[in-house]
């Protein structure tokens, strides 16, 4: 359930307040709607899935009043957490906090995205609830040299990691061949022999023990922080664990020191040693593949240049790029990429902008032409204007797009997060229980009663639950990235597999959008040609989509038009011209009829050109008919295989269309539609889609264009082709940028491939730990089995957390059946 505040204007009583109150419940999704008349402000509580932020504003219009939303949208990076029990306690913390709508946590990228109302609280408001809680939150700032930054410190932290289990590895090995070593039959040196020298035994690994505590001292300050402010996490586990293992020890060596050497063997700074260190190392692959899960956005903003050549004042400066100001005069060389968005100005090239839109040929530029931010310039130097910097550009937009993507939650995550939020402090009570069970009722020593304590503490890892689903979005959305696909969230990206009816928009989706000339028929023994100068040279002063179509195929022929002696447009049927004392008339087939011309033997072939969607345009020719040129709107080369693709999947799929249903039909048969509903208004589109959701179905709709933008939101799937419109790219869930149909496939083999790794991510999660923590308690040993050993138990856990992400990780072999 998702929480938002607008502000609503418009109500000057209580009446009105109970009127907006009303007109919201009604909605379906809308759990609870409150309205404030004094603050002119409503709360509503609504189910994200099912109803966005423009249908409470549409319902709110349609009651006569206006609702404005009031919520602003940060993320922050987030220091101090180590499994999903700290996600958890951070959202718990600000969404407690007056104003906030909605906070996700994301383990797997240590970001929080906060939507909240600025008007109650502020970004200082938020990060102190967060240091409250015992942990650290900072404002994300988006310049390149903070993600320069970030990464810096991200790579130091892991080499920071590796240093510590390095320096706990070089005193934990000895110490483990000293504690265990005689066990097993290895010599030791006299002086440290338990039997001889007792008290030097026990005082070499306390010796050897201290380092390791100190190199793993953050478990301790992070673990007994938390556990003192009531939100005990994964690190509060390893500190009790070892902790009590390491006081244990302790008093056993003073034990030793006044005499009672029975204590020798029956020491546990071993166990706290190499728990210390096998976690350290757990947490170093841990931040490896936590790494490797984020590449996609690493390539994508290490395409973006360092650095600007400007004109400023007549010189040509080499400037960083965070110093480049809308308006500012780029230079640009052969070989070079672009730092900002902008327009040429000046200078002819040719540019690859595959980073972008996927297209692997150069695109020809020239003056007034628009350019892309980190596309590269293949030859030629120019000059352009910068329209858009920083956070503007392209590129910044689609990381940002992929950024929140990555750190939103998909619903299947709450199951994981609602048992992460309770898990650690069940598991402290399992382990107390645990040991004081096998002390009472069992009768064991306090040793063994100790040791099976240790073993539940440090066995239950909630990490693994808290990254099987963050770290399969990361990486799902980041292969979609790669693949020309932005999935805009997580709830998108787990959505998109149940999608069972996707409806096309016709015009610019399925066909090109643009009208060319399919058919040219002759009679009276004119050529193609002829009959093509003749149709161009009159159309040539007309402004009509179809007349232009004629223009820009004679264009295309290089034929040169002859002059036109009189020019007259007739509204509704075509026009009348004179070219060479030969009168023509040019239109449809109503045209010819009010003007008395038979179509003879071209009746036929114009029924059979109609009836293939394409639209005859009738050229006559002092009276008798001369000949026909069809134009249409072809179909994209991708249209036929992206539905067939759709089809191989059990998709049903639908288009949309506002053509005569002759027309959209022909278009339909030739790419295999299942469903056309044609006629429908731009108006009525999103309701055609909520017709298709009436039975039943998950419905995906594909569209361009700005009367697309309805239609995209009310479905349950909005796909925007990146060529649309900002308004159509706004209200979609998925973008292609590629503007390739075949990529509505990807998306949705994408979506199944990443549902299936989260689902494997999450029965393993709970399989380890609904299987380990019996066996940590001692239910193995209570039929005869074998006791679970502390250190053990500290490799399993770790190897829990790492090989969740190594599974994530595999989704980077994904291939959608397009390029396989």
């Amino acid at each position: 359930m998702e929480n938002k505040i607008f502000s609503i204007e418009g109500m000057t009583c209580a009446s009105c307040a109970q009127t907006v109150e009303k007109a919201t419940s009604k909605l379906p999704g809308v759990k609870e709607a409150t309205v404030n008349l004094a603050t002119e402000k409503m709360t509503v509580q609504f189910d994200e899935s099912s109803l966005t932020e423009a249908d409470i504003q549409k319902a709110v219009t349609d009651a006569g009043y206006t609702a404005k939303s009031n919520t602003l949208k940060k993320t922050f990076d987030i220091e101090g957490m180590t499994c999903s029990s700290c996600a958890q306690t951070i959202e718990k913390a600000t969404k407690k906090l007056a104003g906030v709508n909605n906070a996700a946590v994301n383990l797997a990228t240590e970001k929080m995205i906060v939507q909240y109302d600025p008007t109650v609280l502020n970004v200082s408001d938020i990060t102190k609830a967060v240091t409250e809680a015992g942990y650290e939150a900072h404002e994300e700032v988006g310049s390149a040299a903070a993600v320069d930054s970030d990464r810096e410190k991200k790579q130091q932290h892991i080499k920071d990691v590796w240093r510590r289990f390095i320096m706990s590895a070089i005193f934990t090995i000895p110490l483990l061949y000293i504690a265990m070593g005689h066990m097993v039959g290895l010599p030791l040196p006299e002086v440290i022999d338990p039997m001889m020298h007792p008290v030097t035994f026990s005082l070499t690994q306390l010796v050897l023990t201290l380092p390791v505590m100190y190199y793993g001292r953050s478990f301790f300050a992070i673990g007994f922080k938390t556990l003192v402010k009531g939100h005990p996490n994964m690190d509060s586990l390893v500190a009790l664990g070892t902790s009590a293992a390491f006081v244990y020890s302790l008093y056993g060596t003073y034990m030793i020191y006044v005499g009672n050497t029975s204590f020798a063997m029956a020491l546990y700074y071993e166990s706290a040693a190499v728990i210390l260190t096998l976690i350290t190392l757990g947490k170093y692959f841990e931040a490896v593949s936590k790494g490797k899960t984020s590449e996609a956005i690493k390539k994508l903003m290490g395409l973006t240049p360092k650095t600007a050549r400007v004109l400023r004042s007549n010189q040509e400066l080499e400037i960083a790029i965070d110093e480049v100001q809308v308006s500012d005069i780029v230079v640009v060389r052969p070989g070079e990429k672009l730092p900002v968005d902008g327009t040429i100005l000046e200078g002819n090239t040719s540019i690859d902008e595959s980073m972008l839109t996927g297209e692997s040929m150069p695109v020809e530029k020239k003056p007034n032409d628009n350019v892309i931010g980190a596309s590269m310039n293949k030859n030629g130097s120019f000059q352009y204007k910068a329209t858009k910097v920083g956070k503007d550009t392209a590129l910044s937009q689609i990381i940002k797009l992929v950024e929140d993507a990555q750190g939103s939650k998909a619903p299947i995550a709450k199951l994981a997060d609602q048992i992460s939020g309770v898990f650690v402090p069940i598991v402290i009570g399992l382990a107390i229980l645990s040991g004081l069970a096998w002390f009472f009722l069992g009768q064991e020593s306090w040793i063994f009663a100790l040791t099976i304590t240790i073993s539940v503490l440090v066995i239950a890892c909630p990490c693994a639950l808290g990254l099987a689903t963050p770290t399969a979005i990361m990486v799902g959305t980041g292969k979609g990235a790669e693949n020309g696909v932005l999935i805009k969230s997580g709830g998108a990206l787990e959505t998109t597999h149940k999608i069972e009816t996707i409806v096309f928009d016709k015009t610019g989706t399925i066909t090109e959008g643009k009208p060319k000339v399919t058919d040219i028929v002759t009679t009276k023994g004119l050529s193609e040609e002829a009959l093509l100068i003749l149709g161009a040279s009159a159309e040539k002063g007309s402004e009509h989509p179809l007349g232009e179509a004629i223009v820009n195929e004679a264009k295309e022929r290089n034929l040169e038009f002859v002059k036109t002696d009189s020019f007259k447009a007739i509204p509704g049927l075509g026009i009348e011209v004179t070219i060479d004392g030969q009168n023509l008339l040019l239109g449809n087939k109503k045209l010819m009829d009010e003007s008395r011309i038979s179509l003879e033997d071209l009746a036929a072939i114009s029924d059979k050109l109609s009836g293939q969607g394409k639209t005859p345009m009738y050229i006559a020719k002092d009276g008798e008919i001369a000949g026909i040129i069809a134009v249409a709107d072809t179909v994209k080369k991708n249209s036929l295989k992206a539905i067939e693709q759709l089809h191989k999947m059990g998709i049903e799929v639908a288009m949309i269309t506002g053509d005569n249903k002759r027309t959209a039909e022909a278009i339909a048969k030739q790419v295999g539609i299942d469903r056309v509903l044609s006629e429908v208004l731009p108006e009525d589109k999103a309701n055609e889609v909520k017709k298709l959701q009436s039975e039943g179905k998950n419905v995906a709709m594909v569209g361009d264009g700005i009367n697309d933008a309805p239609a995209l939101a009310q479905a349950d799937i909005g796909i925007a082709i990146g060529s649309g419109t900002d308004v159509a790219i706004e209200s979609a869930d998925i973008v292609l940028m590629r503007s390739d149909l075949m990529d509505v496939s990807t998306a949705v083999e994408l979506s199944k491939a990443t549902i299936k790794n989260i689902k494997e991510n999450l029965f393993w999660a709970f399989a380890y730990n609904i299987l380990g923590i019996p066996v940590a308690m001692g239910l193995l040993h209570i039929f005869g089995g074998p006791l679970l050993n502390p250190m053990i138990a500290a490799a399993a856990m770790s190897f829990s957390s790492v090989s969740v992400l190594i599974n994530a990780l595999r989704l980077k072999r994904f291939k959608a059946s397009s390029v396989k």
